[in-house]
């Protein structure tokens, strides 16, 4: 285990850096004078000076690239007289140079001047919610309905379901997101009950804010939409391989019940590869579902990324981007060690 762990976090630190090397690259020549966003036309000289030097922009390229990796890296060394005002906890000085431990600095945004880190934070538990709506529906759906395929296999219902399924892998989530929000949010909003556009909290003149999780059902059933369909065709796939194994036949000899051969032993066999599937889709939807969100007004990651490109906020357009990245590298490693817990067969080592 600990070998295991060992290995992936040095893959992860890898991933992460090759991440963090391709955006800052990538945005320093898409903005070459990002300052240039801060500043007004009554801006003066020693201002724009004060705002070059704040960022650090009044550096070569070069040193600029390394000032950013070292504000992402959790180990840290600044100036002593130049410490970001953060979280953090001093280890050593050397000469003028403190070494600190903290949480990756993600700067702060251009617009608001609020920490990057709490604006992510504070979308990303929309966009959890959300996606764990989205895959809750699917998942139980999906599994449910790719078991009673398996085994209706060549019946009416086998054939119904692969087709709605093979329909659901095609409808694009955005295009199910405006026929839902049309739908159910305007067509029959008065008998739903459910708005075209809503978000997780809502700001009522009385109350303040309150929880709205009416809000979450349209947006988490057209999000869900396209992983149900996957996880029903994948569960059905993978049932069919299972029931054809020597050892349910074996199963069925000795007279053992057909929910116990079906769910016991079958789906237990037949459920990684469902993982699989289930995992990646619940990292791609809480890298934000950006079009859904947007087309929902829901606060989340995607809507974030879109309105800081509108803006040009670089500091929360290169943060989320590398939050989503940490993302995706750390539910891989859960995946990894899920698998050695439902299937035996499956070592860390």
């Amino acid at each position: 285990m600990i070998r295991f762990l060992v290995k992936k976090l040095l893959y992860a630190i890898l991933i992460l850096l090759s991440v963090a090397t391709v955006v800052f690259w990538l945005f320093s020549f898409s903005f070459p004078n990002p300052e240039e966003i801060l500043v007004t036309d009554r801006t003066d000289k020693s201002t724009l000076e004060s705002i070059k030097k704040d960022l650090k922009l009044d550096q070569p390229v070069g040193l600029q690239y390394v000032s950013f990796i070292n504000d992402l890296s959790v180990l840290s060394a600044y100036p002593t007289e130049d410490i970001p005002d953060i979280n953090r906890t001093k280890i050593l000085t050397i000469g003028s140079v403190s070494w600190v431990l903290k949480f990756p600095y993600l700067r702060r945004s251009f617009q608001t001047g609020e920490s990057t880190s709490a604006i992510l934070f504070n979308a990303f538990l929309s966009t959890f919610v959300l996606a764990i709506a989205s895959m809750i529906f699917a998942s139980i759906l999906g599994i449910l309905f790719g078991v009673i395929s398996s085994i209706k296999q060549g019946s009416w219902i086998d054939q119904s379901l692969l087709f709605i399924s093979t329909l659901g892998i095609s409808v694009p989530s955005f295009f199910s997101a405006i026929i839902f929000s049309w739908l159910f949010g305007h067509v029959l909003g008065k008998y739903t009950g459910l708005n075209v556009v809503g978000s997780l909290y809502e700001i009522d003149a009385f109350e303040g804010k309150k929880l709205a999780l009416h809000n979450l059902i349209l947006p988490a059933l057209a999000l869900g939409i396209r992983p149900l369909a996957i996880i029903t065709q994948l569960t059905r796939n993978s049932m069919l391989d299972s029931l054809s194994k020597d050892y349910i036949r074996t199963a069925k000899a000795k007279g053992l019940s057909k929910s116990k051969v079906f769910f016991k032993h079958a789906l237990k066999s037949a459920i990684n590869p469902v993982i699989t599937s289930i995992s990646g889709w619940f990292a791609s939807l809480l890298a934000g579902a950006f079009f859904v969100e947007f087309i929902f007004s829901w606060n989340g990651l995607g809507s974030l990324t879109i309105h800081a490109l509108e803006t040009s906020d670089l500091p929360v357009i290169m943060g989320s981007i590398v939050f989503i990245a940490s993302l995706f590298v750390f539910i891989n490693v859960l995946v990894d060690i899920l698998y050695s817990l439902l299937d035996p067969r499956i070592s860390l080592d």
